[in-house]
């Protein structure tokens, strides 16, 4: 039986010692590994049996959820790193990432944004502007709970459950599936629906959108697009930004804060709920601890409490 977590030691050790890497480095291929060894555990696989067919399942998970590439090349790095000190090492007879290529950095993926970027966002909302409060909590939703510009524009005030701080969100193929939802991210809907939408005439069958635009109809997609787009232009943010950039920026900021994988499979709805009668097979106390421990706006939030 392998002792992981003294190999994983000896690893970091060896990174640090042999290879020169700085702690923070090192440390970075350490949970490359962890993610790793977490998408194992959930296929029942050990890590003296894995084949190179394995690893590029992983890989294809990490695209699947929407990692950028530029993480991926960080994380296979990682993990070419571990394997070969387990060949050197004699605990593995051999190496299957020997022949692992590297992702292609391709100009036209979707760009990631960092937190600082997106909190200017957010700063170049003008909260006096009659639509300023609802476009607050359009992007706190968007990146805290990483939608779909689709799900988003079709996201009802039933479907938001405040006291259990969840949403239901309709995803691909009409598939239900519950996602944790900031209190932040809350307040800012509160204070839209106090603020704004209280006052607002709404269109007949639009009772239950929670995102109406100035005349009551619900919002378009492309609605939501020129609001990123022109938030990103304030903020001086020269990169090619759309609404899904923020749920691929929600996917990698939670993977490099050291979510597990499959957590974010299913907030994202990659592992959707097929109806809302299998909702009690959800351990939902640790699905919300993922969001609330790895999301980068909640663990701050949480430190200056």
């Amino acid at each position: 039986m392998i002792d992981l977590e003294r190999i994983k030691q000896r690893f970091e050790g060896h990174l640090r010692i042999e290879k020169g890497l700085s702690a923070n480095t090192a440390a970075s291929y350490c949970r490359d590994v962890d993610h790793l060894v977490h998408y194992l555990d959930s296929e029942g696989k050990a890590i003296d049996a894995v084949t190179e067919h394995d690893i590029e399942e992983f890989l294809g998970t990490l695209h699947d959820v929407g990692i950028s590439p530029r993480s991926q090349v960080r994380i296979i790095s990682g993990i070419k790193s571990f394997f070969k000190y387990l060949n050197l090492e004699h605990i593995i007879d051999s190496n299957p990432t020997l022949l692992l290529p590297s992702p292609r950095m391709g100009r036209h993926l979707p760009e990631v944004l960092t937190l600082n970027e997106i909190d200017r966002m957010i700063a170049c909302i003008d909260l006096s502007k009659p639509q300023g409060q609802r476009n607050r909590a359009i992007i706190e939703v968007l990146y805290g709970c990483g939608l779909r510009v689709s799900e988003l524009v079709e996201l009802r005030l039933s479907q938001l459950f405040e006291q259990e701080e969840y949403i239901v969100v309709v995803g691909k193929g009409d598939k239900q599936r519950l996602v944790p939802i900031s209190q932040e991210a809350i307040t800012q809907i509160n204070l839209y629906l106090e603020q704004s939408r209280s006052n607002q005439v709404v269109k007949p069958g639009c009772e239950d959108i929670l995102f109406l635009n100035r005349r009551g109809n619900k919002l378009t997609r492309v609605m939501i697009f020129y609001i990123v787009k022109e938030l990103c232009d304030l903020a001086g943010i020269k990169k090619t930004v759309s609404p899904h950039t923020l749920r691929h920026s929600f996917a990698t900021h939670l993977l490099e804060g050291g979510a597990n994988l499959r957590a974010i499979q299913q907030m994202l709805g990659h592992e959707s709920i097929e109806t809302t009668e299998i909702y009690v097979h959800i351990d939902r106390s640790t699905l919300r601890q993922e969001i609330l421990n790895h999301h980068p706006r909640n663990r701050r939030h949480i430190l200056n409490a």
